[in-house]
């Protein structure tokens, strides 16, 4: 397919914190300009605009669609506006991107889809992990047979916020963020998980409110089994003083280690081999180092774009990732093993992750 040498008209919806890693990342695309900055504080969006180049600001969507055309839209806003910004964007025959989570329900992403396969506009999500040299490097390998089979597995999101960062009265809450560090933290590693080893097929899990005065919970723990049979097992929490983000592979030809905080480059990642393995080792060693972040999903995204295919992380590709996320609370709150494809339309799992239960306010409220 022939290369579209048209700019890439780009707006940011929300100018806060994240909106600049969307920036920086674009600033550094061939063939997109950052046309508008879209924010309900006209003061953070002038500033922003100054920041980064961008040519014009506006209040709302319609507002930059009348300054001009537009291509793709960078939601930076909180996680509960997600999902209706991103149907107002297809509504427009807009491309978007969602940061995490891309929605707040399993019935958000199920509508999302919907829409999407309706208008000339497409989603893609944020899960920057997946497009690190390391990743893609271990995708191959997998795929060669040159680790053998996956075996056994460790992903850890040990975080940690104090209670000022849950006291900003958007955070904790699950009509507005979705879930606690499951959704809103650990969800980066354990998309990276399922990227890695595939389909998931059932989880038991426990998740709950040791230290911090919020609605939803501040650490999670699960074992997952995978179609595949390997086992691994996944926390999620931002109450761990010594922050790390960690993730063991065990193949039956080697041990493959991620080891980073909030994003990583080749040297964060460590490969041992099995007795007798050493040529694994010198397979890891080629290719170029490719930092993970929104650089390296951004560069995927605009190429996509420009060639005319799908962008990557489709709204779809997604839905696993927050699939094994909303089983991990319905187990942790059911006490039951939850299976894919379980939480149907009938669930309260499927329209809200705590399955309009709120069990750990209760609990706070019971005890207090």
């Amino acid at each position: 397919m022939t290369t579209n040498t048209t700019p890439l008209r780009v707006a940011f919806i929300g100018t806060g914190g994240i909106a600049n890693a969307h920036a920086e990342a674009l600033k550094q695309q061939p063939g997109v300009e950052l046309a508008a900055a879209i924010d309900v504080d006209p003061g953070r969006a002038e500033a922003f605009a100054g920041k980064w180049g961008v040519t014009r600001t506006a209040a709302n969507l319609t507002e930059a669609l009348d300054g001009g055309p537009l291509d793709l839209v960078a939601i930076c806003t909180p996680p509960s506006s997600h999902f209706p910004l991103a149907l107002e964007a297809l509504a427009r025959g807009l491309h978007a991107v969602i940061e995490k989570p891309p929605a707040l329900s399993l019935s958000q992403m199920r509508q999302l889809e919907a829409a999407e396969a309706e208008s000339a506009g497409s989603l893609s999500c944020i899960f920057q992990h997946r497009f690190g040299s390391g990743a893609q490097r271990l995708v191959a390998l997998q795929q060669s047979g040159a680790l053998g089979k996956q075996l056994v597995g460790t992903c850890n999101t040990l975080w940690f916020r104090d209670q000022p960062y849950f006291d900003v009265p958007w955070r904790g809450l699950w009509d507005v963020e979705g879930g606690g560090p499951t959704m809103g933290h650990g969800i980066h590693q354990f998309d990276l998980l399922l990227h890695l080893w595939g389909p998931w097929s059932e989880v038991t899990a426990f998740a709950g409110k040791l230290a911090r005065k919020t609605d939803t919970e501040d650490a999670s723990a699960a074992v997952v089994r995978f179609e595949s049979g390997a086992i691994a097992t996944i926390i999620n929490s931002v109450i761990s003083p010594r922050e790390t983000s960690y993730l063991r592979l065990d193949y039956e030809k080697a041990t493959v280690e991620l080891d980073h905080l909030y994003g990583y480059s080749d040297h964060n990642w460590t490969v041992t081999p099995a007795p007798g393995q050493d040529a694994v080792v010198g397979l890891w060693a080629q290719g170029e180092d490719q930092p993970s972040g929104h650089n390296a999903q951004y560069a995927a995204i605009v190429r996509s774009l420009h060639d005319g295919e799908p962008a990557p992380v489709s709204v779809t590709d997604a839905y696993a990732t927050m699939e094994l996320a909303a089983a991990i609370y319905a187990s942790s709150v059911s006490g039951t093993t939850v299976s894919r494809g379980q939480i149907g339309e009938d669930s309260p799992f499927f329209t809200r992750m705590d399955g309009h239960l709120e069990p750990w306010k209760q609990e706070e409220a019971l005890n207090a």
